[in-house]
């Protein structure tokens, strides 16, 4: 029988931190088992023929002299020995026989190398306190990161809710009208960084939670506490608050731990990557799963704001789901949703296509931002070949017709320009139709 592991009483006596997360003076202050910790530094140790103490104090993303400890630990144990001494809290260490064998054991059970994770209990104190210290999001602050749009006063009202509340976002609407582009540009609103721990430790299972391909390290300013200390817990990363975007090609397993049979340890799925920024799951329906499969599956964390996730034990654990989820679809709300998913979403926004005057305005923002002059008449007559081919308006496509017309001047050698001849060949190319 399975059974959950509910967040444990706090074992981190630094738990008052906010600019950033205070270095660990003491082994006990990791918040792991001393048994894990050192594990770790012997396995460390066994993949090279010999190192000294802040080498392995990088590797492990320690102090040095809590480094120390550990290996000098595993030298009374015999696992380790002594070469030479290169300077203070710093020697050469080699590994024994003894060791080797203990430590290629260990890589059996769990091949995780790497930073000290910290504590599920320590992440979720953490996030919760970065959340509650975060600037607070305005309407004036979204309306300049979503200002590379044509909205109505609506949806820019709608969007300003749901980046203030973190409550989730539904959007829906016809392909090319901007969902997508409005959820990268709504996270940008939420100002400030975020501290991501390398790894987190459950027992003797290790789960990565920094991804280096999803999260962007973040540069202290050089007024900041952080820099003004340069003693703060390096197992934890300052990063920009994270955007990740699921796709089409999201499986219904990928939303739970992967574990890796060749490197026996755990990657945490996405919305666990996201916590603390955004999580979009974009084309929603087109996935290689039900909707109402996703849709059960995202129901609980939209409830409750926390999430279950399965070890291969069958242990269940209970982590934080605290990120700004942002739904977004082409396809009929009939099609994918039901009323008790609805029902849980903070917003709903349906992107429509443009009316004449907004795609006007499109038309006329892009060109002006891309150095083109618009010809008189110009966009009256694009507007007519969308009449003329019985086409609906897409707010993405002055654009991409802008976009092709740089081609075709580029292609002739000469400046841009949206003279009636290009952009008939900029029609053409673009949708493929001919004129009459």
């Amino acid at each position: 029988m399975s059974s959950t592991l509910e967040l444990p009483a706090s074992v981190d006596n630094k738990t008052d931190w906010v600019d950033f997360p205070p270095a660990p003076e003491s082994i006990s202050e990791l918040g792991i088992s001393d048994a894990l910790a050192h594990d770790l530094a012997i396995k460390l140790a066994s993949t090279v023929p010999q190192f000294d103490t802040k080498w392995g104090a990088d590797r492990l993303q320690l102090p040095i002299q809590l480094a120390e400890k550990l290996f000098w630990k595993l030298k009374q144990d015999r696992l380790l020995e002594v070469l030479s001494q290169e300077g203070p809290f710093c020697y050469r260490y080699s590994c024994t026989d003894q060791g080797r064998n203990i430590a290629n054991r260990s890589l059996e059970v769990s091949g995780y190398i790497g930073p000290m994770p910290v504590t599920l209990q320590s992440y979720t104190d953490a996030l919760k306190r970065q959340q509650q210290h975060r600037a607070q999001v305005t309407l004036e602050k979204v309306r300049e990161c979503i200002s590379p749009l044509v909205l109505p006063e609506y949806s820019i009202q709608v969007s300003a809710l749901a980046a203030l509340s973190g409550r989730s976002l539904f959007m829906f609407g016809p392909a090319g009208n901007g969902k997508t582009t409005l959820g990268r540009l709504l996270h940008s609103a939420t100002e400030g960084d975020l501290w991501i721990p390398h790894a987190l430790a459950i027992d003797n299972s290790i789960i990565r939670i920094f991804d280096a391909e999803l999260h962007e390290r973040a540069e202290p300013d050089q007024d900041s506490p952080e820099v003004k200390s340069t003693h703060h817990d390096r197992r934890w990363i300052r990063c920009k608050r994270p955007f990740i975007v699921a796709g089409g090609e999201m499986t219904i397993e990928e939303l739970d731990l992967a574990y890796s049979p060749s490197l026996r340890f755990y990657e945490s799925p996405p919305h666990l990557k996201a916590n603390g920024g955004t999580f979009l799951i974009d084309d929603f329906g087109r996935q290689r799963v039900a909707p109402s499969e996703l849709l059960n599956r995202w129901i609980v964390p939209l409830e409750n704001h926390i999430d279950h996730l399965t070890l291969q034990t069958g242990q269940k654990i209970q982590v934080p789901f605290d990120l700004l989820l942002i739904v977004a679809t082409n396809l009929t709300v009939e099609e994918v949703a039901d009323p008790a998913f609805l029902r849980r979403m903070g917003y709903r926004l349906h992107m429509e296509k443009p009316t004449e005057e907004r795609y006007r305005e499109i038309f006329a923002r892009y060109a002006k931002n891309v150095g083109a002059d618009v010809p008189e008449g110009a966009i009256d007559s694009v507007i007519g070949r969308y009449e003329k081919f019985g086409r609906e308006l897409r707010g993405a496509e002055p654009r991409d017709l802008i976009e092709r017309a740089r081609d075709i001047c580029q292609l002739h050698q000469k400046p841009l320009q949206l003279s009636p001849d290009v952009l008939d060949l900029a029609w053409e190319g673009y949708f493929g139709n001919t004129p009459e």
